[in-house]
């Protein structure tokens, strides 16, 4: 957390963002892009500006509520927003005009008010709070509590073009603090404020950005070299990497997705990597599907979710529609199970994934495809969870084809 105020231009800078985010329903990874490209900023501000930026969205009723505003209004609001947060943390107050309305009676009347509702200071809307009650039960506000956390930084070591000591070794030399995490091979995490794209490691490809729990899901796959993979639903393609290097560069791994952009960027990401065993596919309609039945030694399903799993890394999800979204997604990750399985062979291996820690969109699903598919057994499942690893939250189940 920070220590001194804000300056001014980095507070513009954070309410800017939250402009984008809350009133443009711009995507927090997309604004920063935008906001950041052609700014001179140092990587200490930038890293400043994203912790600001995250926390403020993370608990953004909390802060809503220490301002006296209405959250529908919080994307306009973003000075008021930064000095409940500045007051909320006992950093001091940076020196803005905004600053002759803030009272601090009010503020510490707020905040007394606040502590009532464990959920409110955890920064959790009442539909989700309703949800994740309703699914996790008792388990929940463990999960709540963890999901408001600033998220910490994992990297994949890129064993295509090199090994973890190589990695930690290159990372010495370029100032870049990182430690080993314990039960995923291939993570590091991130200890210090590097601006890690800049490295000379990230141009080499020596690394990817990836989440230690995201990470377990490539691996639950179990490829070998030489193998045909489909990864069904490559998205931005850090699990399609992550196989290819598991694969050694070695046999054939088709990367689909429906939407054309997504495979154009995971082609460059691939080159930089050195993944040149990777194919893209679009998925323009059924036949796409049909015609790859019962081709596959392994295929991912890292199925569309509601992403509630990652909310400390994606916290704008919380003040979107994800509420009225999640019906049709538990439909269509049912349809695209029943319909992509058909890929693998006999003896082959299906792992099935969301980004969820709902069981609605985990174990129920397993389930019921299952009672409906005896051609698949259980092989196992695991929910990681974010209380109890830090990491985020996801659900990976393997299964065999038998029949």
């Amino acid at each position: 957390m920070l220590k001194s105020p804000l300056h001014p231009r980095l507070g513009d800078l954070v309410a800017a963002l939250l402009d984008d985010v809350l009133n443009q329903g711009m995507p927090l990874d997309r604004a920063y892009s935008r906001r950041f490209s052609g700014l001179s900023l140092k990587p200490f501000e930038q890293a400043r500006v994203a912790l600001v930026t995250g926390d403020l969205l993370r608990r953004l009723n909390l802060y809503c509520a220490l301002a006296g505003i209405q959250v529908r209004q919080a994307g306009k609001m973003g000075w008021p927003l930064l000095l409940a947060w500045h007051a909320f943390h006992r950093i001091a107050m940076p020196n803005h005009r905004s600053l002759d309305r803030f009272k601090e009676e009010t503020f510490r009347f707020r905040l007394q008010d606040a502590k009532k509702s464990p959920a409110l200071m955890d920064g959790c809307p009442t539909w989700l709070d309703k949800l994740g009650t309703d699914q996790l039960g008792d388990a929940w506000p463990r999960e709540r509590a963890a999901l408001s956390e600033m998220p910490r930084r994992f990297v994949r070591v890129n064993t295509l073009k090199g090994d973890k000591a190589a990695l930690l070794a290159q990372f010495k030399k370029e100032g870049v603090e990182a430690i080993e995490v314990e039960g995923v091979d291939t993570a590091l995490e991130i200890t210090s404020d590097a601006a890690l794209f800049k490295t000379k490691a990230f141009k080499d490809g020596l690394f990817e950005q990836q989440d230690a729990g995201s990470q377990k899901v490539a691996a639950a796959l179990a490829v070998e070299p030489g193998m045909r993979v489909i990864d069904a639903c490559a998205g931005a393609g850090g699990k399609t990497l992550h196989i290819a290097a598991a694969m050694q560069g070695k046999g054939r791994l088709i990367a689909m997705d429906v939407e054309q952009w997504k495979l154009d960027n995971l082609k460059e990401r691939a080159r930089r990597a050195g993944a040149h065993n990777v194919e893209t596919r679009l998925i323009e309609d059924s036949k796409t599907i049909k015609r790859l039945k019962e081709s596959a030694d392994r295929v991912l399903l890292d199925v569309p979710c509601s992403g509630l799993g990652v909310l400390k890394r994606n916290p704008d999800t919380k003040w979107k529609d994800t509420a009225e979204r999640l019906a049709p997604l538990v439909a269509l990750q049912a349809e695209i199970l029943e319909s992509y399985s058909r890929m693998v062979k006999v003896g082959g291996i299906l792992v099935y994934a969301t980004c969820s820690i709902l069981p609605m969109e985990n174990r129920a699903q397993i389930d019921a495809f299952l009672a409906k598919n005896d051609r698949f057994r259980l092989i196992e499942d695991e929910s990681i969870s974010p209380a109890e690893t830090g990491f985020d939250g996801f659900y990976l189940a393997r299964l065999e084809r038998i029949a």
